[in-house]
């Protein structure tokens, strides 16, 4: 790529296999609105990645409070526990 006449500064290229579904899917998106498959698919990524982050957080988030919630209630168990012990 040294003697190319092009340089391509900052972009790289990224190959990846989906399913023949996902691709027709694509495809259809890109003739329907007239752009091109590689358009539609940086769009896809460009919108997909915040909305990625945000789910990954919201799911780190409830897995954070579920394990809070849990070690209370255990707490409460062994409390109820010793208290029926001493009764």
């Amino acid at each position: 790529m040294e003697n190319s006449p092009i340089k391509l500064k900052g972009e790289h290229c990224i190959n990846i296999f989906i399913s023949y579904e996902l691709k027709e899917k694509i495809s259809q998106l890109a003739k329907r609105y007239d752009r091109t498959m590689a358009d539609v698919v940086r769009t896809l990524i460009k919108i997909g990645i915040p909305i990625l982050e945000s789910l990954t957080e919201a799911e780190e988030k409830m897995l954070s409070d579920y394990i809070q919630v849990l070690r209370r209630w255990r707490k409460v168990r062994e409390l109820k526990s010793k208290e029926e012990r001493l009764d």
